[in-house]
């Protein structure tokens, strides 16, 4: 049953497999953002980090775009913000939501993704593109820097000379050569886009909760780390993992040679 969170974002969640979708719903404007849309995206991503069902999302979008990244018209408008404020209050809160989610996001990136769009795509976890899908950093065709997370995201995604050429000259990428660059894992036909995802997230949601959890996070202070450390954050997170009861479970499985049945327990 789909919920709408806002008309231009929808949530909706298949108790079933327990993955919810999250698709960006302004198909008409390429699903470029506003204000309220924005607010609407932050608040579903904390509503999924509290609903216990879900154990893997999908992000997406309506119509032939995933998202074209800021709605320019509304930086037109009387009163708008500042950009730095816009940016801190309303983009970086949505990145820190999507990274800090103990639950995987698959990002079906199902047409253009450009500018703060792409920096949505490159916060999921796992980003699947339809062979139609183009992405852009774009922000220097309107004399702008790259935010939310771009800069941080595409020389870890796609390494240093090519995130410079990407972010500097603002050429379009193919899914094609997004496969490529390591920009996202796979393309695969526009038709079977959807069917692709959720099945990635199913297989997500059908794991250890926990564990999950814990190697998302293990994978984000990767990053950010020299290997000693990561080494000693590595035996921290595998003692947690070590002491849940679907860590006894998989054992269990594995002995009794059947599929394991993961509770997040």
């Amino acid at each position: 049953m789909a919920e709408e969170t806002e008309e231009s974002v929808l949530v909706e969640v298949d108790a079933d497999s327990g993955v919810a979708t999250v698709t960006l719903n302004r198909p008409d404007a390429l699903n470029s953002l506003t204000v309220p849309m924005k607010q609407a995206l932050l608040a579903a991503f904390r509503r999924l980090e509290r609903d216990a069902s879900v154990r893997a999302v999908v992000l997406t979008g309506a119509g032939r775009a995933f998202c074209a990244g800021q709605d320019l018209r509304e930086r037109l408008e009387p009163g708008a913000a500042p950009l730095g404020v816009e940016v801190r209050q309303r983009y970086n809160p949505i990145i820190r939501a999507m990274r800090g989610l103990p639950k995987p996001i698959v990002g079906a990136i199902n047409g253009v993704a450009a500018g703060a769009g792409a920096s949505l795509a490159m916060a999921c976890d796992i980003r699947v593109a339809s062979d139609a899908a183009t992405f852009s950093l774009a922000f220097g065709r309107v004399g702008l820097v790259p935010d939310s997370g771009a800069t941080w995201f595409l020389p870890r995604l796609v390494g240093a000379t090519r995130a410079a050429e990407l972010a500097l000259l603002n050429d379009p990428v193919s899914a094609a050569d997004a496969v490529r660059f390591g920009l996202v894992g796979r393309a695969v036909p526009a038709a079977d886009l959807a069917t692709e995802a959720n099945a990635i997230a199913v297989r997500l949601a059908a794991g250890a909760p926990k564990a999950i959890a814990l190697t998302k996070r293990a994978l984000n202070a990767s990053w950010d780390r020299e290997l000693d450390a990561a080494l000693e954050y590595e035996a921290r997170l595998q003692d947690m993992a070590g002491r849940t009861g679907d860590h006894a479970e998989g054992l269990a499985a594995f002995m009794e040679k059947r599929p394991p049945r993961f509770t997040g327990e």
